[in-house]
């Protein structure tokens, strides 16, 4: 996989000198985690970096971070399960800065790592597809006619390694061996099969759609898991970032990790 601090897009240029100015990027959940991380490396690839989150305080906080590292950073107050929440902020975008490159599909919730299907309570797997899935169709699809203005729209949901029906089914893999959960991985595997459709629907217009796993990363998403993550949320945001800065040879409809695809 090829270096995020060297990535070029297109036309041999730097990732953030775009057409008409630098590219312009949409990072959901972005004041913590993985979702700060991508904002962080993406402005440091000289991109305008419009970062959303569902709190005010806890938005312009992380905006202020990164603004400390001289960082092209704005916030944008966006709770995705909202649909007036997700059209203003669509407004606000093709306001200032008026269009927009890159989305990055990060916000997410886990209703619980260890959910058992046979306990489990419906209003929680509903509100975990309310942020995991439903949530991602209503920001792409507000923020389609921004990315269609761009000569290179992309687009990357973010997804997990436990989305794969291949390696929770097998006996033989770790991934198997994790408690049954019934809202989490549900809602990232649904994720996987919609990243293809719109993947199909948009190669014709030259924006790629591509999931990306970024393995299991020490954030707050999983606290609570039985085991020691090294894993740093800057290590997982790298193949996000790499999917948003793709060449228009780069894929569509494909769901990867650090070392390539992921098993469907």
């Amino acid at each position: 996989m090829t270096d995020t601090n060297e990535m070029n897009d297109a036309s041999g240029a730097p990732a953030g000198a775009g057409h008409g100015g630098p590219k312009v990027a949409l990072v959901t959940g972005g004041n913590k985690g993985i979702g700060l991380e991508v904002a962080r490396q993406l402005a440091s690839l000289g991109m305008t970096v419009m970062l959303a989150a569902r709190d005010p305080h806890r938005c312009e906080e992380a905006v202020a971070l990164l603004r400390k590292e001289d960082l092209d950073v704005h916030p944008v107050i966006l709770d995705v399960t909202d649909q007036a929440s997700v059209s203003a902020a669509a407004e606000q975008v093709a306001e200032r800065p008026g269009r927009l490159d890159v989305l990055v599909n990060n916000a997410g919730i886990s209703g619980g790592l260890f959910h058992l299907p046979s306990k489990a309570d419906l209003d929680v797997v509903r509100q975990v597809f309310e942020t995991n899935l439903f949530g991602v169709i209503s920001v792409t699809n507000a923020m389609l006619p921004l990315l269609r203005r761009s000569p290179a729209g992309r687009v990357v949901n973010v997804t997990s390694g436990t989305a794969s029906l291949a390696q929770m089914s097998d006996p033989d893999l770790p991934m198997a061996n994790l408690p049954p959960a019934a809202a989490y991985p549900a809602s990232k595997s649904a994720l996987n099969m919609l990243t293809i459709q719109y993947a199909k629907e948009l190669r014709p217009e030259g924006i790629l759609v591509n999931a990306a796993a970024p393995g299991a990363c020490d954030t707050d998403l999983i606290k609570g898991v039985p085991m020691k993550i090294t894993r740093t949320a800057a290590q997982g945001a790298a193949i996000i970032v790499h999917l948003a800065t793709l060449g228009p040879d780069g894929p569509t409809g494909a769901y990867l990790h650090d070392d390539g695809p992921v098993p469907w």
